[in-house]
């Protein structure tokens, strides 16, 4: 288990646990970034930051410091 900022191009991974205190989690959670969910990471930029993702069949940018609190597998 890593965080969603060490997954690599082209790798699926599903979140396992949501790290991180209130309004913070609660935007991941609102991205629909929730536990057991299917995360499809499509770019990352050259200095990784942001982080292209497909979820719920749709396209999220989510920046490297909040993809440090999504733990996934």
């Amino acid at each position: 288990m890593g965080t969603l900022r060490e997954v690599k191009c082209g790798q699926t991974v599903t979140v396992r646990k949501l790290t991180g205190e209130g309004a913070l989690r609660r935007r991941i959670m609102d991205m629909g970034l929730t536990k057991g969910t299917s995360v499809y990471v499509r770019k990352v930029a050259p200095l990784g930051d942001p982080v292209e993702i497909t979820v719920r069949g749709y396209e999220l940018s989510i920046r490297k410091g909040d993809a440090e609190n999504i733990l996934v597998e």
